[in-house]
């Protein structure tokens, strides 16, 4: 699967589900040599119903962590850098702590959860991971105590509803069979809304994405029916509505003239695609509207289709 539609699904996803439970950061960057870390995780002081919710995810959130997702198996470089990151993080932490004379505790220090869809008994005995069952259950491989880090072969996660939320990141068989899964979840589950949201997203972008490969094409067959539901239930919420207006308003824009009208419509598109994506345009996404005109639509298209909430704002957002 193409790399960038996939880690940005990742990214939102355990945003999305994270979020109840703390602070979350996506791209965080650390160290002077800029490296990424995909989600940073700072609990809650106050505990959160969702935890339960999200069953060993939720148990992975109790405390600070690093995640990082892999659409394929991770190599051992891949590894080795993620746990490079992890060091970096102790030691900013720990600069900072420092400065402010209080010393960090190891409990304060994140746990590296790295999100693997397969991972293979040479790569895990060469980190010396080990299965921790009794805790924990298949699947999640703690490597040494002080080096704070596990790789969770989610491809080995028992198929239960404890695991669910670690499987919709999967790959194949695996997340094919977790999606069937959410699909089956009582439509007032809290969480089922949300994953399903970011699973038609997930769907859009691969679909004007290039290079799609047969996994892409099965991933995105077997979301089309998630598709087509969520965007029957819109127009039961009223989208049929905004179409309509959206037509009014393309229809005035054009008697306002050629060029002025071209903008009006790059104007109403991007304001429809941000409320597509976002639900409502508040104050921060309609300062970031002026600023996308003078993208050609191609771009806008692409940044609007395939970048967060924050990533917009951080890119846009006029100073």
């Amino acid at each position: 699967m193409t790399r960038f539609p996939y880690d940005q699904f990742a990214k939102d996803y355990l945003q999305e589900l994270l979020l109840p439970l703390g602070k979350v950061e996506t791209s965080r960057q650390v160290a002077a040599e800029v490296r990424e870390i995909d989600v940073y995780f700072a609990p809650s002081p106050q505990p959160s119903s969702n935890t339960m919710l999200l069953g060993l995810l939720g148990r992975f959130a109790t405390t600070a962590a690093l995640f990082e997702p892999f659409r394929n198996a991770a190599s051992k470089s891949e590894i080795r850098g993620c746990i490079h990151k992890l060091f970096d993080v102790f030691t900013d932490l720990e600069r900072q702590a420092k400065r402010n004379n209080t010393p960090v505790s190891e409990i304060e220090l994140p746990r590296l959860w790295i999100l693997s869809p397969t991972a293979s008994v040479s790569l895990l005995d060469g980190f010396g991971a080990k299965l921790d069952e009794d805790n924990w259950g298949a699947g999640v491989y703690f490597l040494a105590d002080f080096l704070k880090t596990a790789i969770v072969a989610i491809h080995q996660l028992p198929p239960t509803e404890e695991t669910l939320w670690l499987r919709i990141l999967g790959k194949g068989r695996v997340q094919q069979q977790a999606i069937d899964e959410l699909e089956a979840l009582p439509e007032n589950n809290p969480l089922r809304s949300k994953a399903m949201d970011l699973l038609v997203n997930l769907k859009t972008t691969l679909e004007i994405g290039q290079n799609v490969d047969q996994e892409d094409r099965d991933l995105i067959m077997r979301l089309s029916p998630i598709y087509e539901q969520r965007l029957a239930e819109a127009r039961q919420e009223g989208i049929q509505q905004g179409i309509q207006i959206y037509q009014e308003r393309l229809a005035e824009a054009r008697q306002e003239g050629q060029q002025q009208g071209i903008q009006t419509e790059r104007r109403i598109t991007i304001e429809n695609l941000l409320r597509v994506r976002f639900g409502t345009l508040d104050e921060e996404l309609v300062a970031i509207i002026e600023p996308m005109l003078v993208l050609p639509p191609e771009e806008f298209t692409r940044f609007l289709l395939q970048s967060s909430r924050e990533e917009l704002l951080a890119r846009f957002r006029q100073t």
